[in-house]
């Protein structure tokens, strides 16, 4: 081994000591899983950088301004598939092998609990929550609406169709147990 990977090897040894002696002061691990919680960031820099570098590589002009519709379907989508994805019923086997089934909640949505060891149950923890996965989403549509715009409005449009048509059946229910009761 020469000087250099010595010193590399007690960096990454003194970086490692001062991240437990950090997990530990900020929560007990099995509270808050600071290492989990770390590699998922870590993920999430690589998707967005493999989506800046196609991006950069396509070389795709980055528009001046965002559109107001293209935002506003975007986000309904954005917001129907987190749900989706994190909560249906439907969607529920994507998630079997990172959580625990615990009930209904909702029209066509469980709750779930993350489960398994550290990478499971970061993953579990991901996956249920509707907000964590908005960021994923957020950056997928936004790498995909500069590499194939019309595609992505149309994958949006229907999306926000989805959410729409859900938005009426639920305010629908609402109406008649309202008038039933």
């Amino acid at each position: 081994m020469d000087q250099n990977e010595g010193k590399k090897g007690a960096l990454l040894s003194r970086a490692g000591e001062a991240f437990r002696r950090v997990n530990r002061a900020y929560a007990p691990p099995k509270e808050h899983p600071l290492a989990g919680h770390l590699g998922a960031l870590a993920a999430f820099g690589a998707y967005t950088a493999a989506w800046g570098a196609v991006v950069g590589v396509r070389r795709v002009a980055l528009p001046d301004r965002h559109q107001p519709l293209d935002l506003l379907m975007t986000a309904a989508a954005v917001f129907r598939l987190g749900r989706l994805l994190s909560k249906g019923s439907v969607t529920s086997p994507l998630r079997a092998p990172f959580t625990r089934y615990e009930g209904s909640a909702g029209p066509a949505e469980v709750k779930e609990s993350p489960r398994g060891g550290l990478i499971r149950s970061t993953v579990g923890e991901l996956a249920t929550c509707p907000f964590c996965l908005s960021v994923w989403l957020t950056t997928t549509f936004t790498g995909a609406h500069l590499l194939w715009p019309r595609a992505t409005r149309a994958v949006t449009g229907g999306v926000t169709a989805l959410a729409v048509a859900d938005t009426i059946q639920l305010g629908y229910d609402c109406l008649l147990q309202k008038n039933s009761g």
